[in-house]
């Protein structure tokens, strides 16, 4: 088979498998190995990595990179910080733990030589972020628990392969003075990989914040450019020490609030995944199904002692004298799929061990990737009831969260609040903000659009994004970046126009609905409220659906440039949501409407004329409740 049909069919058959994954809720890397065995010379002969020669390794080691720096480039210093001990110690205490029982396991069951024992143990010590993240996200688990996990796997992918070469050279040349050379070279890859790292990050870091330097558009090709140049630069100086310092640079620039920490998000996203299906097919191509069968029974009994014995004892041993409870330690325990990078040493490991006749290279490989295909499939399957029954995922999504503390965002705070909705409100005035505390709310003082203010929200939380400022494009942002980075599955947008019968695009680009009954002037309801010319009154429809404006007709609730009235909510059947464009009305909808006081008997005109009659039991809420302040104080 041609070398480029190999890379082309290997790529689309990474993606396939993902997208599989993705709507089957199976782990995509057990799909990848499958892809890879399927269609590689075991069985259609579809993919063959021989083809690629030496190109393999350049590839693997690109797509490794890549990955890493992703997964630095999401570790929030503040919360590496909180969890610092007990990630330390897993890296450290934990490794130390799980090359020693990999070692013990195999020598004893599989019967190897001390030697190739040594080397499956140093192997199997990395943990996979291209599995672990996506797990972790999916099952919504405490922010604690899911830092250590993210880290774990993140940071220990570099520890564990420059481990496994100081361990591969000792076992070529087992020499007491080769052990010593080599753990001094080990010291020098930690140490120059560190600062490499660092210094790196700090320069990208600081180059990406002068957008005068690099082009818009130009923020993504850029950083990738410069991750593949100090990894392969960092190589060049000492070997292996490249990984490490690809990913301490994505933590640096992930933590200096430049321009990537998010305009890379979607394109490194994209990328890994493209990089992951492929790495995965071509090394599991690679792999030969009778190496694996030869393992026999005793390949079992090692992976058992590695699941129930070694994995938990170097949990224990890591988090002694931490915050986490025991429940949280048991679902550590259980969480510790290998990945990529133990697939993509293995490979290299058994090459070299080829070039020195050292034998035993294609058993190894295959419990190497017996562990990987088994780590996966048992965590796949067991996380998320195990999470479930532990208790350390986070409550159902019922909350919303509302930009905005003013005018109509409180006059729909208030109603969702009364219909036992919890309410957040994030606004960057103090005044506003304590306002809307003083009123009962749940209030984030901070800029929307940092994701320590939304995390700070707990917007994992949240069910429902409200955008509801005068500035419809700092709305939009505000409810994609709820979505995008915490999965918010709804976001509503308050705009002020519409010009057409489709939203606006930066509407559409976000995937949020157009919040209300139409656009509105936020500005002039906030006007309004505070000089407590706003009351909010129940209505029930009982008649048709009115027909939706377009860009000629008056704005709902307006006649002559006068907003008379704002459909902020809709009750059905128990359940109370803020109402939106495109909502379809039926008879018994009950309604909140906000209304403008001056103009309200041509308000309650216009809304009887359009099927809504108010309710007998009333309650008018002067200011969403809030007492009228003189001019004067809110001027001072």
């Amino acid at each position: 088979m041609h070398t480029s049909l190999t890379l082309a069919t290997a790529l689309a058959a990474g993606v396939v498998a993902q997208s599989m994954a993705h709507h089957s809720r199976i782990p995509g890397i057990v799909l990848l190995l499958l892809s890879g065995v399927v269609l590689g010379p075991e069985v259609l002969g579809w993919i063959d990595p021989t083809t690629l020669g030496d190109s393999l390794n350049w590839i693997v080691d690109f797509g490794v990179a890549v990955i890493l720096f992703e997964g630095g480039l999401n570790l929030e210093r503040s919360r590496l910080r909180r969890q610092e001990a007990s990630i330390r110690r897993l890296v450290t205490w934990g490794a130390m733990v799980t090359l020693g029982g990999g070692t013990l396991a195999a020598a004893m069951f599989l019967d190897w030589p001390w030697s190739r024992a040594f080397l499956f143990g140093s192997l199997v010590v990395v943990t996979g972020p291209t599995v672990v993240t996506p797990l972790v996200r999916q099952m919504r688990l405490h922010p604690r628990l899911r830092t250590i996990l993210e880290a774990e796997g993140v940071f220990i992918d570099p520890i564990g392969a420059i481990l496994a070469v100081l361990v591969l050279q000792v076992a070529l040349v087992p020499a007491t003075a080769t052990f010593a050379s080599e753990l001094k070279y080990l010291l020098a890859r930690l140490g120059f990989g560190i600062v490499a790292g660092i210094v790196f990050g700090l320069v990208v870091g600081f180059l990406l914040r002068l957008r005068w330097l690099i082009p818009k558009g130009y923020v993504n090709i850029f950083t990738l450019a410069a991750v593949i140049l100090l990894f392969e630069g960092c190589n060049q100086v000492i070997s292996q020490s490249g990984l490490l310092a690809v990913t301490l640079a994505g933590v640096v620039v992930g933590n200096m609030g430049t321009a990537v920490d998010r305009d890379l998000r979607e394109f490194k996203d994209q990328l890994t995944v493209l990089l992951v299906g492929l790495i995965f097919v071509l090394l599991a191509a690679d792999v030969r199904l009778a190496d694996v069968r030869a393992l026999g029974l005793p390949s079992v009994a090692v992976l058992a002692i590695l699941v129930v014995l070694v994995r938990p004892l170097g949990v224990c041993l890591s988090t002694i004298g931490s915050r986490l409870t025991w429940r949280e330690r048991c679902f550590v325990a259980l969480v510790a799929p290998r990945g990529i990078v133990a697939a993509a040493v293995a490979s290299a490991t058994v090459v070299a061990m080829d070039g020195h006749s050292m034998p035993g290279g294609a058993e190894l490989r295959a419990m190497v990737f017996l562990t990987i295909a088994t780590s996966v499939v048992l965590c796949g399957l067991t996380a998320r009831p195990a999470a479930t029954i532990l208790g350390v995922r986070l409550p159902g999504r019922n909350r919303a969260a509302i930009l905005g503390a003013q005018g109509l965002g409180l006059a729909l705070g208030t109603v969702l609040r009364d219909a036992g909705t919890p309410v957040v409100f994030v606004d960057s005035d103090p005044k506003r903000c304590r306002f809307a505390e003083e009123a009962g709310y749940s209030v984030i003082f901070g800029d929307g659009l940092e994701e320590r203010t939304m995390q700070r929200a707990q917007v994992d939380l949240v069910d429902t994004a409200i955008g509801l400022t005068p500035n419809t494009h700092l709305n939009s942002i505000f409810v994609g970046q709820a979505k995008q980075l915490f999965g918010v599955p709804n976001g509503c947008i308050a705009v002020d126009v519409l010009p057409g019968d489709k939203a606006p695009d930066h509407v559409q680009r976000y995937e949020g609905q157009i919040l209300f009954d139409g656009p509105h002037d936020a500005e002039r309801w906030d006007v309004r409220w505070r000089h407590g010319e706003l009351v909010t009154e129940a209505f029930v429809f009982n008649g048709t659906e009115p027909r939706e404006p377009v860009a000629s007709e008056p704005k709902p609730g307006s006649a002559r440039g006068v907003e008379r009235f704002v459909i902020l909510a809709i009750r059905r059947g128990g359940r109370v949501m803020p109402m939106t464009v495109g909502t379809k009305l039926k008879n018994g909808d009950v309604a909140s409407i906000a209304i403008y006081l001056t103009e309200r008997e041509d308000a309650l005109i216009q809304l009887l004329e359009s099927g809504w009659n108010r309710l007998a039991d009333v309650t008018d809420q002067g200011a969403a409740e809030a007492p009228v302040e003189p001019d004067d104080k809110r001027a001072g």
